[in-house]
């Protein structure tokens, strides 16, 4: 089977008919097809333009139109051209106004304009990959959350599940051979959270990186003595900051997560 084609068009940015059709080529590819997107259509001559290019190939049209007019016009002319369309918006919205006997804005793009906490999300996300790991101090003073442990104590992975939750969290790493950077001694105490974890577990854990890194596990990283001194660096850190510390020996990501974010709500409601 040839690569198949498929024509995208949108009076949007065209996201949602392109990830329905992904879906469907998924029954009938491995990944070999080629998607092109024509967003921001408003006239009938784009729709034209697309048909003639689209005529003399093996292709199909999948198109999210709110305007009836260009949806009609779609159709027609796809007809009349023996063209293969589809049109993911008309039969839902016409579902849509029969059952809830209310008509559509017919206004394009919508859905992004209302869903700010998309655009929300998508920015934490960015926020904690640029400041993950203490790779860069300035986002401490920029953070919601501030997230502080020693290595192997999941600060990445609550950093992204946080994120997801639209908090910008940073997280810093405790080295006893570095010192941590003054930003986090100059921000408010509420918003930075200690990770602390017993030193048998994270001999435990550290140990088990070692293998699947292919390494042995007598390495300094993963001794009792090596994590004990990181430990009580730790402590003294979190003491001097005088921030909350949570124990996350025996605690699922999810379960950390949480308590955060209540500590959080709860903070945020005192403040407004």
């Amino acid at each position: 089977m040839n690569s198949p084609s498929v024509y995208v068009l949108s009076d949007s940015v065209g996201e949602t008919a392109e990830l329905v059709i992904k879906a469907g080529l998924s029954q009938f590819t491995n990944g070999n097809y080629k998607i092109q997107r024509i967003p921001y259509v408003e006239d009938k001559a784009t729709i034209d333009e697309t048909l003639e290019i689209v005529k003399d190939k093996t292709a199909l049209i999948g198109y999210t139109l709110v305007d009836p007019e260009l949806r009609n016009y779609m159709n027609k002319r796809a007809k009349e051209m023996n063209i293969e369309v589809v049109d993911f918006m008309g039969p839902m919205m016409e579902a849509m106004e029969r059952t809830f006997k209310h008509e559509p804005r017919l206004e394009p793009g919508l859905v992004y304009k209302l869903d700010k906490d998309y655009f929300k999300r998508i920015e934490a996300i960015e926020f904690a990959v640029r400041y993950d790991d203490g790779r860069d101090p300035r986002g401490i003073s920029r953070a919601d959350i501030v997230l502080i442990g020693v290595s192997r104590t999941s600060k990445t992975p609550l950093s992204q599940y946080l994120a997801h939750q639209r908090l910008k969290v940073a997280n810093v790493p405790v080295v006893p051979e570095v010192d941590p950077p003054e930003e986090l001694f100059r921000i408010d105490k509420s918003r930075c959270i200690g990770l602390r974890i017993s030193s048998d577990k994270l001999n435990e854990i550290r140990k088990e990186r070692l293998k699947a890194l292919g390494l042995g596990d007598h390495a300094t990283y993963a001794t009792l003595k090596r994590i004990d001194e990181e430990l009580t660096f730790f402590n003294k850190i979190v003491d001097k900051i005088g921030c909350e510390v949570i124990d996350v020996s025996n605690k699922a990501v999810e379960e950390t997560a949480n308590i955060i974010l209540q500590k959080y709500r709860k903070d945020k409601s005192i403040i407004d």
